[in-house]
């Protein structure tokens, strides 16, 4: 046995675990199950980072450990393999995009198997495989065929609702459909023209074909998400980005709005994602009217939540997007408000949410009439209103709102004060009901207020009580090349679903990934972009889906990723059910988190999935943050101080590349080739060393703050960087990487190593009876071990091992009932150098396959207690006695000891105070 050769260990374990399959789950009902999971990676051409693979390590070590105990584990990889990233650099190369994401796959791969984790490889997916999203397209097509039952509360297949549309039309269906569906009855159903049937069952569809207000980026050519742009420009490119309405497919996401919110309550997820979750959803109880505009046809619809503040009504704002804002535009007020509104509704909506203090307006010149006391009211353009989000227009209470408040006093309007007893300053806590000026609500309390507002509009019918979610319908296709193609072709301008017997609809081949001179999206570049049926060809819908299509359901895939007839069998759904663990970033709570919750909602209504949850828990892990390193260059010069010194010259700090630098000192020749510039610097040096400054920073490559886990893994080897990542601090927390810190790690190893060692290096391992101490070092880590597994708490689980193998190294320790289950307790963590001792155990299966042991509470119960003897207050002596020994019993062993009797000199005590298993004081 030599010393410990991670290199070739590493290897040979990973190998090992690759070819005999060790990973590979298999339904096994007499087994429990456990389903971890990571959220899915998009490879990315830089490969990973330090910090990438935090959450990873964790979720291996808890699949290891559940491996120890008994579960059937499904540990899966795959890829996020469709996006704009691959596309880009096609634009830019001509390179098809299939060839960059194989490259960045394969490079990713790599990385990943050499940090030895668990996954089963065998059920790998990837999103832009179309044997993958053969199975999106299929979803989608269910999605089509489907609509929502508002009053059973689940999605049902289309054809049901045809039936009742053909039997008494549609007055008496309670289903998710566009605001603007007419009633009709079953004669005209039965009249309609096949296009008129299409057209109103797109109405109800969940999946569906409408005029949508969206970020449309003409550089990139394509519709941006909001999350894609930031102050008007793309976050990819940085180019400018409008909003513009066009025909896009967006999915009725809101029609599960409540279940959405009332099933967070199902999950344990960290309550941070849970608020923003609901917050996205946004509930809203309140009340829907309209507003009739002075001297025109022209109704304003608006919700609010406080329709018994009608009477404090100032102003009403609409969106800058609403066809209503340009139609209500006097020829008096036209430049002025065209000019603000071809400003303001280019700005995305995420920027004018976010964006609170800035208040900007126009003055429409057209006035609405309150029904409830006939006061004009002047109609104003306002960004803070959004067309996306509940009407598009707001009915102003600045005595009730601080934004409306604002922006009434900002323009000069006289605001209508409804708070008995406000003056000018309005107290914008604890408003109360409203008093003054309130007509038949004066005096109510608001829930009685509301009511009697509410029963006033539906007896005038000019409005209803209603609940309103902020959450909109999911824009669902991209004007781009690289994403799965949707499965529908058009006749006579209306979507039918090709056949399911075509999918999958592959890709085609395009001379170029830019949109066409015409400005259809890339597919449109096509040589036979069309369907072929008995009627004849038709052209295919030429956008595609966007990046969270095949991210929405990709975790059923896993359970039965060959299975060419079915996205997912009966058996392994059933089996597998749902993911137990959910290892992931809080950035995707709003989007992938909830599409994913919304098409597992759709599939169990279907009959497709037995859960209505797809994630049981979740654990969001904290960001690695990069510990930047810096040189100080002497101004004008191409000298360089060491850190200590540069205060003693006039010195500009510079990042330096990390990799250069062990324990704060440059490397300096690698510093000098670095660049041409610094090929003949000088240093300034501090005791022979140049020594650099630190920072934590993000970790980015621009602050030369980047590193790469194989140069960590190459230098201290891949158990080395898994112990370090979870001993860097609790998992959900952000922490610095530290390089300095990790020899202390790699240090352990070789410690845990020599255990196994005679003095000569040998191995050796004896079957002699262990002590009382060795026993108790043991399985006092044990029982810390499991304790942290339950609470995800790696980090302590860390340090337990190595005070573990401190204490059994001072002991020389080297017997088999203590290193064996050592070996298998630290297996999950460091896998490789486990595999390693438990095959030099004499085992011939992997360490994958023992049990993790059980602590036994009688080697923790301590049977003595070493107490300290004080005499006069002073403490002289350390008196090791048994726990079972009385007061009288420790007060006579304590007054025979040799060193009492020396400080006693003869003197009797006139006093001697036991506390049993504490102290002994002794007062002379």
């Amino acid at each position: 046995m030599a010393d410990y050769n991670f290199q070739e260990i590493e290897k040979k374990w990973q190998d090992y675990w690759d070819s005999a399959q060790v990973f590979n789950a298999k339904i096994d009902p007499k087994k429990p199950k456990f389903y971890s999971l990571d959220m899915f990676p998009y490879p990315s051409g830089s490969g990973l980072h330090v910090g990438h693979p935090l959450g990873y390590i964790a979720s291996d070590i808890v699949t290891r450990y559940k491996r120890l105990q008994g579960f059937n584990v499904l540990h899966p990889m795959g890829y996020d393999s469709f996006g704009l990233p691959a596309e880009q650099y096609a634009i830019q190369t001509g390179q098809h995009p299939a060839i960059t994401t194989e490259e960045n796959i394969k490079r990713y791969a790599e990385q990943l198997k050499n940090i030895g984790f668990a996954f089963d490889w065998d059920k790998e997916v990837r999103t832009s495989d179309p044997s993958y999203y053969k199975w999106t397209q299929w979803i989608f097509m269910q999605l089509f065929d489907s609509y929502y039952d508002k009053s059973e509360e689940k999605a049902k297949d289309i054809q049901e609702l045809v039936s009742i549309f053909e039997k008494e039309g549609n007055a008496q269906v309670n289903a998710a459909c566009d605001e603007d569906t007419e009633i009709f009855s079953a004669d005209d159903w039965k009249g309609f023209s096949e296009k008129e049937q299409q057209q109103v069952l797109l109405q109800y569809r969940l999946t569906y074909l409408a005029e949508t207000t969206v970020n449309w980026c003409p550089a990139l050519g394509t519709v941006l998400s909001n999350d894609e742009v930031k102050d008007g420009f793309s976050e990819r490119g940085g180019h400018p980005v409008e909003r513009k309405k066009m025909m896009q497919w967006s999915m009725r996401i809101t029609a599960f709005a409540e279940r959405l919110l009332q099933d967070l309550e199902k999950v344990d997820w960290p309550e941070p994602i849970k608020e923003m979750q609901r917050n996205w959803i946004g509930r809203s109880t309140g009340a829907e009217m309209v507003f009739q505009v002075k001297n025109r046809d022209t109704k304003i619809k608006v919700f609010t939540t406080r329709i018994d503040t009608i009477y404090g009504v100032t102003y009403l704002a609409l969106a800058p997007e609403s066809e209503l804002a340009t139609e209500l535009i006097t020829d008096d007020q036209r430049e002025e408000a065209e000019a603000y509104i071809e400003v303001a509704k280019n700005r995305s909506e995420r920027d004018r949410m976010s964006d609170v203090k800035t208040i900007s307006g126009a003055f429409t010149g057209s006035y609405a009439i309150n029904p409830f006391n006939g006061e004009e009211i002047p109609i104003w353009v306002a960004d803070y209103v959004l067309a996306g989000y509940g009407t598009g227009a707001v009915m102003a209470v600045p005595a009730h709102d601080d934004r409306d408040y604002r922006y009434a006093k900002h323009f000069g309007m006289e605001i209508r004060q409804v708070l008995e007893g406000s003056k000018d300053d309005i107290p914008f806590d604890g408003w109360g009901a409203t008093a003054m000026n309130s007509d038949f609500l004066d005096g109510l309390p608001m829930e009685e207020a509301m009511a009697k507002a509410i029963e006033f509009l539906e007896t005038e019918k000019i409005g209803k009580g209603k609940i309103q979610y902020r959450m909109r319908d999911a824009i669902f296709t991209r004007q781009r090349y690289w994403g799965e193609p949707l499965p529908v072709y058009f006749k006579d301008d209306v979507p039918y679903l090709i056949d399911e017997k075509d999918l999958p609809l592959v890709l085609p081949e395009v001379d170029k990934y830019l949109p066409t001179e015409d400005g259809e999206p890339p597919l449109g570049r096509a040589t036979d972009w069309t369907y072929k049926t008995e009627e004849g060809e038709f052209p295919l819908e030429l956008s595609t889906m966007p990046g969270w299509a095949g991210s929405s359901w990709y975790f059923f895939r896993y359970m039965d990723a060959h299975n060419d007839k079915e996205f997912v069998s009966k058996e392994a759904q059933e089996y597998w059910e749902a993911v137990d663990l959910y290892i992931g970033g809080s950035e995707h709570a709003t989007g992938h988190l909830l599409y994913s919750r919304f098409w597992t909602k759709f599939l169990h209504d279907r009959g497709y999935v037995n859960v209505v949850e797809p994630f049981k828990k979740m654990i969001n892990q904290g960001m690695i943050q990069g510990r930047s390193n810096f040189v100080y260059r002497v101004k004008g010069s191409n000298k360089f101080v060491s850190y200590g010194l540069r205060n003693d010259y006039d010195t500009a700090e510079m990042h330096v590349d990390v990799n250069m630098v062990h324990n704060d000192v440059l490397d300096l020749e690698a510093f000098k080739a670095w660049r041409p510039d610094l090929a003949e610097a000088e240093f300034v040096l501090e005791d022979g060393k140049y020594i650099c400054g630190a920072e934590v920073e993000k970790m980015s490559k621009s602050k030369y703050n980047v590193v790469n886990p194989d140069d960590i893994i190459d230098r201290y080897g891949a158990d080395t960087l898994r112990l370090y990542e979870m001993f860097l601090g609790p998992l959900e927390q952000f922490k610095p990487w530290n390089t300095n810190g990790i020899d202390g790690v790699s240090k352990f190893l070789k410690k845990l190593w020599r255990l196994f060692q005679d003095k000569k290096g040998n191995f050796s391992v004896s079957d002699e009876k262990p002590s009382q101490k060795e026993l108790k070092a043991l399985h006092k880590t044990i029982k810390k071990v499991e304790e942290d597994m339950n609470n995800y708490a790696f980090n302590t689980s860390v340090s337990s091992f190595m005070i573990c193998v401190n204490e059994l190294s001072s002991l020389k320790c080297n017997k088999r009932a203590i290193l064996e289950p050592l070996t298998v307790i630290i297996s999950p963590f460091a896998p490789h150098i486990a595999e390693e001792l438990w095959s030099l155990l004499g085992h011939e299966q992997s360490v994958i396959e023992a049990v993790f042991p059980k602590y036994k509470e009688e080697y923790l119960t301590e049977d003595a207690h070493e107490y300290p003897v004080s005499i006069n207050g002073k403490m002289r002596t350390k008196l090791p006695l048994s726990l079972s020994l009385n007061k009288q019993e420790i007060e006579e062993a304590a007054l025979e000891d040799a060193t009492v009797a020396k400080w006693l000199d003869g003197k009797s005590p006139k006093k001697v105070i036991v506390v049993p298993g504490k102290i002994v004081n002794i007062v002379v």
